[in-house]
C-alpha cells in the first residue's frame, strides 16, 4: 500500500503510474494478440467481424472501467483520511454493487446485441460472426467487472503493482488459450473471446486471494457485506458519473463505427489497426489520468490541495514529453506497426491506417490534458464538468457523421477526434481554474 499524501509528488506519481502503464500495455497486448491470431488463422473476414464490434466492446469495457474507477474514489478518500472502517465498508459495498450491475449489463446486452450491430450498419456477411464473438464477451461481463474491481480497489489504497502482476498473468494466459482454442480446437472467433474471459477469471480468483491474505486489515468483515443507503449512494454517485463519462465517450465512437462500417472491409480493418495503435500511444496519458484520480482523491481526503496542484503540473510536463516521442514514432515507423497489428500487406489498409495516425497524433497533447483533468476533477468530487466534456464529445461525433463523412468519406472520421478534443477540453480547463483546489494553478 502507498500513501500518496506524503513525500515528493514526482517520484510518487512516477512510481504509481509505471505499473498502471505497464498494465495498460499488457491489456492492449492481449487485445492485439486476439486481433493478430484471428487475422492470421481465421482470415480477414473474421478479423473484420471482430473489428466491427470494436466500438461496442469499448463501450462495454468503458462502462465497467468507469463504474469501478468511480467506486474506488470513495475508497481512496477514506484511505487518505485514515478511515480504515470506512475503507472496509466501501469495499464490501463495491463487491455487492459490482455483481448486481454486471448481471444487469449482461441481460440488457444480450437482448440488444443483434439490433445494435444492425443499427451500426454491420455488413451482412460479417454480422453473424460478430454476434457469435461478442455474445461470449457479454456472458463474461461479471468476470470483467470483478477483474476491474480488484485492480481499482488495490490502486485506491496505493497498490498499483499487484494489479500489474495479475494483468501480466492474464495476458500470458490469454495468448496461450487463444492459440489453443482458435487453432487446434477450431472454436473460431468464439474461442478468441472465450480465451479472454477465462484468462480474466483465473486472474480474478488469484487476485481476490492475494487481497484477502495481504491486505487482511482492509478486507471487509461479514457485517461490511451489506448495502447502506448512504454508502451505496456515494458509490453509485461517483460510479455512475464516471461510467456515464466513459459511455458518452464510447457512444460517440459507436456512432462513428456505424459510419465506418459502410466503407467496406478494408476500411474496417484499417480503422481497427489504427485504433489499436492509438490505444497503445495513449497509454501514458491514461496511466497518468488513473494516477491523478487516486493521487487527487487521497490528498482531497487528507485536505492537501497544494499537493493536488503540484501533481497536476507534474503530470502535464510528463505528458508533453511523451507526446513528442509519439509523433516521431508515427512519422517514421507507423506502416510497420500497422503490419504487426493486422498481419496484412494490403496497401490500401496500411495507407489508410497510417493517414489516420499521422493526422490524429498531432493533437495528442490535448487528449493528455483531457485524461488528466477529467480524472483530477472526479477526484475532488466534481461529477458534472467531466460529464459536460464527454457530452460535447458525443455531440461532436454525431455532427461529424452528419456533416463531414458525406462529403469527405473516411477522412471525415479521421478529422473527427482532433476537432472534438479541442472542444471538450475547454470546460475542463475553465473548471480547474475556478475550483479552489486548483487555485493559482498557473503559478
Amino acid at each position: 500500500m502507498k500513501d500518496l499524501t506524503k513525500g515528493s509528488p514526482l517520484p510518487l506519481i512516477l512510481s504509481f503510474a509505471a505499473p498502471i502503464l505497464l498494465g495498460n500495455m499488457f491489456q492492449l497486448l492481449y487485445n492485439m494478440a486476439d486481433t493478430r491470431i484471428v487475422g492470421t488463422f481465421l482470415g480477414e473476414n473474421a478479423l473484420a467481424a471482430v473489428g466491427a464490434t470494436g466500438s461496442v466492446n469499448n463501450l462495454l469495457v468503458g462502462l465497467i472501467i468507469g463504474m469501478t474507477n468511480g467506486f474506488a474514489i470513495l475508497t481512496a478518500r477514506r484511505y487518505g483520511a485514515k478511515d480504515r472502517d470506512g475503507v472496509r465498508k466501501s469495499i464490501g459495498s463495491i463487491f455487492i454493487l459490482a455483481f448486481i450491475t454486471a448481471i444487469i449489463i449482461t441481460i440488457i446486452g444480450l437482448f440488444c446485441l443483434e439490433p445494435l450491430l444492425k443499427l451500426l450498419n454491420t455488413p451482412d456477411d460479417l454480422i453473424n460472426t460478430s454476434i457469435r464473438y461478442f455474445r461470449v464477451i457479454l456472458l463474461g461481463t461479471t468476470v470483467t467487472m470483478f477483474y476491474n474491481v480488484c485492480a481499482t480497489v488495490l490502486r485506491a489504497v496505493g497498490d498499483s503493482l499487484t494489479p500489474l502482476l495479475f494483468l501480466m498473468l492474464s495476458t500470458f494466459l490469454n495468448v496461450i488459450l487463444d492459440l489453443i482454442f482458435v487453432v487446434p480446437l477450431g472454436l473460431g472467433v468464439e474461442g478468441a473471446a472465450l480465451a479472454t474471459v477465462l484468462a480474466q477469471l483465473i486472474s480474478v480468483i488469484l487476485c481476490l486471494y492475494v487481497m484477502y491474505s495481504r491486505f487482511y486489515d482492509l478486507w471487509p468483515n461479514r457485517s461490511d457485506f451489506r448495502l447502506e443507503l448512504s454508502v451505496a449512494g456515494q458509490l453509485y454517485g461517483t460510479g455512475l458519473s464516471m461510467a456515464m463519462m466513459y459511455c458518452l465517450v464510447n457512444a460517440g465512437s459507436v456512432i462513428l463505427q456505424g459510419s465506418i462500417n459502410t466503407f467496406g472491409q478494408d476500411i474496417i480493418i484499417a480503422h481497427t489497426a489504427a485504433r489499436r495503435l492509438t490505444e497503445l500511444f495513449m497509454m501514458v496519458f491514461s496511466a497518468l489520468g488513473a494516477t491523478m484520480a487516486t493521487f487527487t482523491s487521497q490528498n482531497f481526503g487528507a485536505k492537501k490541495p497544494e499537493r493536488i496542484r503540484q501533481g497536476l503540473k507534474i503530470s502535464f510536463c510528463i505528458s508533453l514529453g511523451v507526446w513528442v516521442v509519439i509523433v516521431l514514432v508515427t512519422y517514421t515507423v507507423s506502416p510497420y506497426l500497422v503490419y504487426l497489428v493486422t498481419g496484412t500487406k494490403t496497401e490500401n489498409i496500411i495507407n489508410t491506417a497510417v493517414l489516420y495516425l499521422k493526422v490524429d497524433t498531432l493533437l495528442y497533447w490535448v487528449t493528455a490534458g483531457i485524461s488528466i483533468l477529467r480524472n483530477s476533477l472526479q477526484g475532488v468530487g466534481d461529477k458534472k464538468t467531466p460529464l459536460i466534456s464527454s457530452t460535447i464529445e458525443l455531440l461532436g461525433k454525431i455532427a461529424v457523421v452528419i456533416l463531414l463523412t458525406p462529403k469527405l468519406g473516411y477522412f471525415g472520421i479521421i478529422l473527427a477526434e482532433p476537432i472534438v478534443w479541442v472542444l471538450m477540453v475547454i470546460p475542463l480547463i475553465v473548471q480547474v481554474l475556478r475550483n479552489p483546489n486548483y487555485k493559482d494553478i498557473k503559478a
